[in-house]
């Protein structure tokens, strides 16, 4: 797997590139490589944007020779209308979307780094106007959605549906964990992914996930992991008890 150094370099090439292609403006690196660098390692990837010029985003986006100019490609999919994700040949992984410069004031997006900018290019425009939502969901919201995601899963999984069952079960019911878990443990201090709460979260909140093997048992034993979730919901919050009886009565207790 490439080693850190290694990713910088790439982006550092990607700059390089994009400024001789002529129609770029800038290069902003995200996450990881962006204002995050000290958590790289070799499982890192290379998250950015690419600002360019009024009415140069089809071109950037219809030909990545501004990629493959810098290393071999070895796959290349456009997963969202303004934005691929690559694998170059050197197992080196890149995510990214392209802006008109104009387009970044309505983009929702975490600060980053900026890694290279065209000298008429204003890098006032790269700081975000919309950042990213906060949860600040009521701790009863978040329980009453996790019990009843535990109820609707066992009935699925009695159905016969066992795939939506996980889903519910070891799904959606340890999002809403996730998000009550500042209210059962001091959440250490570890960067925090705004887009993605689950990421890092073993070291954000160790206490709880000690339990995910618990909650998380796989596809044919939904059972017992909602009657893992259940207990442990019941010994942290207020859990309604009828709601709680007709769980333990789906999961045939």
């Amino acid at each position: 797997m490439p080693q850190p150094q290694a990713l910088l370099e790439r982006l550092n090439a990607i700059g390089d590139s994009l400024r001789q292609s002529g129609q770029a403006l800038a290069l902003l690196a995200l996450g990881s490589v962006g204002e995050e660098t000290a958590r790289m390692d070799a499982y890192s990837d290379l998250d950015f944007f690419v600002i360019v010029r009024p009415g140069a985003l089809g071109r950037y986006l219809e030909q990545l020779d501004w990629l493959e100019a810098i290393h071999p490609v070895a796959y290349a999919f456009k997963n969202t209308d303004i934005g691929y994700k690559v694998l170059f040949k050197d197992d080196i992984f890149c995510e990214f979307a392209i802006f008109e410069a104009q387009e970044l004031a309505t983009a929702v997006f975490s600060p980053g780094r900026l890694v290279w900018q065209a000298e008429d290019f204003d890098p006032t425009t790269l700081k975000p106007t919309h950042p990213p939502p906060v949860s600040n969901r009521a701790v009863q919201w978040c329980v009453g959605e996790a019990v009843t995601n535990l109820y609707v899963g066992l009935g699925r999984y009695r159905r016969g549906e066992c795939l939506s069952a996980a889903r519910f079960i070891q799904g959606y019911a340890i999002d809403r964990l996730i998000e009550l878990a500042a209210h059962i443990e001091a959440e250490q201090h570890v960067l925090r992914d705004v887009f993605a709460p689950e990421r890092r979260v073993e070291k954000r909140f160790p206490n709880l996930a000690q339990h995910f093997a618990d909650f998380m048992q796989g596809y044919d034993r939904s059972i017992e992991s909602a009657l893992a979730i259940l207990a442990f919901l019941e010994a942290h919050f207020d859990v309604n008890t009828e709601i709680a009886r007709r769980i333990r009565q789906l999961a045939g207790e």
